[in-house]
Formats: structure tokens, sequence, C-alpha cells
């Protein structure tokens, strides 16, 4: 096939302000190159692909970058500035796609969703976050009536936010594994990885860290400074070590030295990539069962998983994390969320919208 992806308005691939979308992208254009597809990617300025990518053409687009829907009202009005970096990607995108056999969007937002209804060109939609928006969750629903292949989850949990999609797709995630390194390590420190936002719930992972007196990794871009210092102020001298935002290589290489990554999210996480980076490093997690991570963390395998919000559960679990064996943390990945598995999923749920799409404009 030959597809056109549209990336996050967010912010540039590779700027961390597109949260796990960056990190989806481009594992799946890894997946679909080893495949032989031809790919086109439509990307904010500044964006750039892993290595590994080179033969993916690149198209940069200039303008004004979306406010996330995390970070805004459930009930928030749609808008479309001026100069909108969004606007720009789509028409960039259905251009090129006049050629192609299919558009892949990853943006969560209203514009992209509405063009399905409106051009010939089959869209095709993963959707990376819960129901963040009543506008675009209303027209999912309005373009699933129509097009009910259009639509792509991570995982059951996230689907279920969208009540109205009767047997959702679900292809998970999965990444490039000879990008991560396994380390059979279990006297390190904890690890805690995410966008520095309450919506993550870093407070709790600090508290857990502080109780035991350990120190806490945290990697990641901060989003709210504010919210950083409030953290800082929960914990003893020394507790906290702020790492930054790590590209996938350096990131790995410091992440598989910890004997845990704490996963404490205060919403439902989509799928839960960096729990997956860390078991393919042989890093066993401790996470809140709520969305993805519910999905792939093996309770007593491959970590534990706590009821949403127990940091007491957190830190009991935390105490006997080194009765899990790491080399089943880095099998579970081996065998479910490689990006070879990631692209058969997304490749086999792509013909099916193409072909539901041709049936529809020649029946």
């Amino acid at each position: 096939m030959h597809i056109v992806l549209i990336s996050t308005p967010i912010g540039f691939l590779g700027s961390g302000k597109g949260g796990g979308v960056e990190l989806t992208l481009s594992s799946l254009v890894n997946g679909l190159l080893a495949k032989g597809h031809t790919l086109d990617v439509v990307a904010p300025k500044n964006s750039k692909l892993l290595e590994a990518s080179k033969k993916v053409k690149l198209h940069f687009v200039e303008g004004k970058e979306q406010e996330s829907w995390q970070h805004q009202d459930y009930y928030s009005l749609v808008t479309i500035t001026s100069n909108s970096l969004l606007s720009g990607m789509i028409e960039k995108a259905i251009t090129i796609g006049k050629k192609a056999d299919i558009i892949l969007n990853f943006s969560y937002d209203w514009l992209p969703i509405w063009m399905t209804l409106n051009i010939d060109i089959p869209i095709a939609h993963i959707i990376s976050m819960g129901s963040e928006s009543f506008a675009i969750s209303n027209l999912i629903s309005d373009v699933y009536s129509k097009y009910p292949y259009n639509f792509a989850f991570h995982s059951k949990t996230q689907a279920s936010d969208y009540p109205f999609i009767e047997n959702p797709i679900v292809v998970g995630n999965g990444f490039k594994l000879s990008n991560y390194i396994f380390q059979d390590s279990k006297d390190g420190p904890l690890g805690w990885v995410g966008r520095i936002a309450p919506e993550k719930g870093l407070e709790d992972a600090a508290y857990v860290a502080n109780a035991l007196g350990e120190k806490l990794n945290v990697w990641g871009i901060v989003q709210d400074e504010s919210y950083a210092l409030k953290i800082e102020k929960l914990c003893s001298p020394g507790i906290l070590v702020w790492k930054g935002f790590l590209e996938t290589d350096k990131l790995q290489k410091e992440l598989g030295t910890c004997r845990a990554l704490i996963n404490t999210p205060k919403w439902n996480e989509a799928y839960g990539n960096v729990v997956v980076e860390a078991l393919a490093c042989g890093v066993p997690v401790v996470a809140y069962k709520r969305g993805g991570p519910g999905e792939i963390i093996q309770h007593g395998k491959t970590g534990f998983l706590a009821k949403p919000d127990d940091k007491r559960s957190l830190l009991e679990y935390l105490r006997i994390i080194n009765k899990i064996d790491r080399k089943c943390c880095r099998e579970w990945v081996e065998k479910n969320a490689s990006s070879n598995i990631f692209a058969s999923k997304v490749v086999n749920w792509l013909n099916k919208v193409i072909k539901d799409n041709q049936s529809k404009n020649f029946p």
C-alpha cells in the first residue's frame, strides 16, 4: 500500500509534546517499511523520525500548534485558528493522498475526522485517547454510523469510552525491539516516565518513593511547572531526580537500570507505551489498574496491578517486586508488542477500510 500518515499537531516529532503518539507513529513506520509499504508522513516543521526510517518521505508543515484536548474542558468548543497547523497538515495530506491508497490520521481532533465524510480518499483514524471532548465523541459517532471500520483503538478499555462502537477494532501497539536492551538489574533506582502534568499522577509515585526512602528517576517533558514544584515539596531532598525528556535510545539505556517502573495515571491511558518500553528492557511495572496498562501487565508475572489511586498497595507491591522474573517481562513484549505484530494488525485493518470505502463509492 501507499499510505499517507498525519502526525499530531500538538508538537513536532521528537519534541516530546505529542506524548505516546510520537513513539507510536515512529514504531508503526518502522513496521510498515519492513513489510514493503510506501509511506509519506505529514508532520510539523522540525519533525524527525528514527534513523531507521530514512526511506520515508517527510513533509513539513508550519502553523500554530493545537492545544491538546487533555487540557481543555470536555465541553469546549472546537477552535480552528488562522494559520492552523492542523488544517495545513490535512490539506497537505489530501494533496498527497490523491495518489495514495489511504490516509492514516494520528491526530485526536475534530477536523480530520470530519474530513472522512467530505473527501473520496479513505481516512482511517487511530484514536489515541479516551473520550476527552463532547464534540469529537459526537462526531466519531456520526462518522462511525457510515464508516464503521475507520476507527481503531489501542486497548479495549480505551474503546469502551465510546459505547456506541460495536465490536471495536483494537490494534494495540508495538515497538522495534532492537531499540531496547534487556538488563537483568534488580538493585537500581525506581523509575517513572511521562509528561509532567496532573493527569499522569506523579505525586503518587513520589509518595511511594519517599515512603521507601528510595531514589525516583523521573523522565519526561515538564508541561506544568507549578505542578512539578508542588511534587518536589512532597519529598525529602534527593528522592526525586529530574532526568528530562530523552529520545528512545538514551531513555531505554537509563530506564533499563531501574528495579521497577511506577505507573500512576489519573485518567484512562489509551495503551501505556512507557509500560511496554520498561518491560522490553526487563523492568517490571507496578501500576494502577486503569486504562491500557490494566490489559498489558500480567499481575504477578510481569509486575503488579493496584487498585486505582491506592498508594498503599503500590508501596506493598514494590516491596516484593524483585520476585518478578525480568526475563518474563521481555518475553511478553516479544510475543505481543513488536513493531512487526503492530504493523500486521494495522495493515489488516486498513485493508478493511479501503475495501469498505470502495464498496460505498463504487457499489
